[in-house]
């Protein structure tokens, strides 16, 4: 059975439709895909629409949060979509994207940079607009050769020349949140050294002590060593681990089901999850 937890559509910064996302989770082999699109459910009707048989889609977010300064992702899964104080918050976090999507590339243009409002609008379709539509803007520019190199202190990393703060949720309320839709919450790439600073460890067993489900272990921004270390934390907190292609089409490298998680603990997160159920394919459209 293979499991691929954490996926992105166009309804954020993906560059898969709904419905191209999980006809192609289903000729890549899988049996479960999460649609987990940053801060937006907006995807999912469209993806249980043409969700085809043999496949079972896990619903969900990608939960903008920070902690002390640091920027942190939350994935949630199974929640219920309209519960109110969730949906709110995730209203609060999408209204604000606009804005600073706008600011970094007013930051852009006072560094010489062509970057237009109007490109990054284009790039971002009908999606949730972020920085890897303006890091594609800069990649289309000529500026940066990949998206990945837009992600520097140069560029639009946490702290970088053109980066703007938005608002992000504290990960403790994120988890309240999630918990009281009925969803499971896990930690997103945790040890992503390579997209600025992370949250320490000490952190992260007082987010399992609040009700934290789990951390995605396996993920192309963790080396072995990095994986090990997590996996150690994760058996020492109590904490699921999963493990997720992170697949933003052809946005980034990886291909859906690089990575996946063992169906024990995709069992497990079903389980606990008593917002919403997973969604098994009936053939598509």
């Amino acid at each position: 059975m293979r499991i691929d937890l954490h996926c992105h559509s166009t309804a954020s910064d993906g560059t898969d439709s709904p419905a191209e996302l999980v006809r192609n989770a289903s000729a890549a082999g899988l049996d479960v895909v999460a649609l987990t699109d940053h801060d937006t459910t907006r995807g999912h009707a469209e993806a249980i629409a043409a969700l085809p048989a043999g496949l079972t889609l896990v619903t969900g977010a990608e939960l903008s949060c920070r902690l002390d300064g640091v920027s942190m992702h939350l994935l949630a899964y199974l929640f219920d979509p309209e519960e109110p104080a969730l949906l709110a918050e995730r209203e609060l976090v999408r209204d604000d994207r606009v804005p600073r999507a706008r600011g970094m590339v007013a930051k852009l243009n006072e560094l010489g940079v062509p970057v237009t409002w109007d490109q990054v609008a284009r790039i971002a379709g009908d999606g949730s607009v972020g920085r890897p539509h303006v890091a594609s803007a800069l990649v289309e520019l000529g500026v940066v050769p990949t998206v990945s190199d837009a992600f520097t202190e140069e560029w639009l990393a946490d702290g970088g020349r053109a980066y703007v703060a938005k608002h992000e949720t504290d990960p403790f309320e994120a988890i309240r949140l999630v918990k009281g839709a009925g969803g499971v919450a896990v930690f997103a790439h945790p040890g992503a050294g390579k997209r600025g600073r992370t949250v320490p460890e000490s952190a992260i067993a007082e987010l399992a002590a609040a009700g934290l489900d789990g951390i995605e272990v396996d993920h192309l921004d963790h080396d072995a060593d990095t994986r090990a270390r997590l996996r150690g934390l994760a058996a020492d907190l109590g904490l699921l681990v999963t493990g997720s292609s992170d697949y933003h089409g052809s946005r980034k490298t990886v291909a859906l089901g690089e990575y996946t998680t063992d169906p024990e603990v995709y069992g497990e997160i079903t389980r606990r999850a008593t917002g919403a159920f997973p969604v098994p394919g009936a053939g598509g459209i």
